[in-house]
């Protein structure tokens, strides 16, 4: 999967509307305009996301592992020299995860 169809089904799931020019991912976010909306690069967007889904974050020494309430949904993710990408990165496969399971 495309990192632009991650973004999309994780916008999907937390209700976030893209923009109609979605080369830059502009959202419209409870009402507020972002022009870029970008959880795989940006730690706001990330916790923002992860807020609004209501999802527990667990580091390991090796991986994170996010974890949705309610559906018992785990994404672990493999932890790279750059461990802040790879939290956004589990965040945001997580909620493309649920984003895929809504019609």
């Amino acid at each position: 999967m495309t990192d632009r169809e991650l973004l999309e089904l994780a916008a999907k799931a937390a209700n976030i509307h893209l923009g109609a020019d979605r080369t830059e991912c502009g959202v419209n976010v409870d009402g507020v305009s972002w022009p870029q909306w970008n959880p795989l690069t940006d730690d706001g967007d990330a916790l923002r996301l992860a807020v609004k889904l209501k999802m527990n974050i667990s580091g390991f020494e090796f991986s994170n592992v996010v974890i949705r309430q309610g559906n018992y949904f785990r994404c672990l993710e493999e932890i790279t020299d750059d461990q802040y990408a790879s939290t956004r990165r589990a965040i945001v496969r997580a909620a493309a995860e649920i984003g895929k399971g809504m019609k």
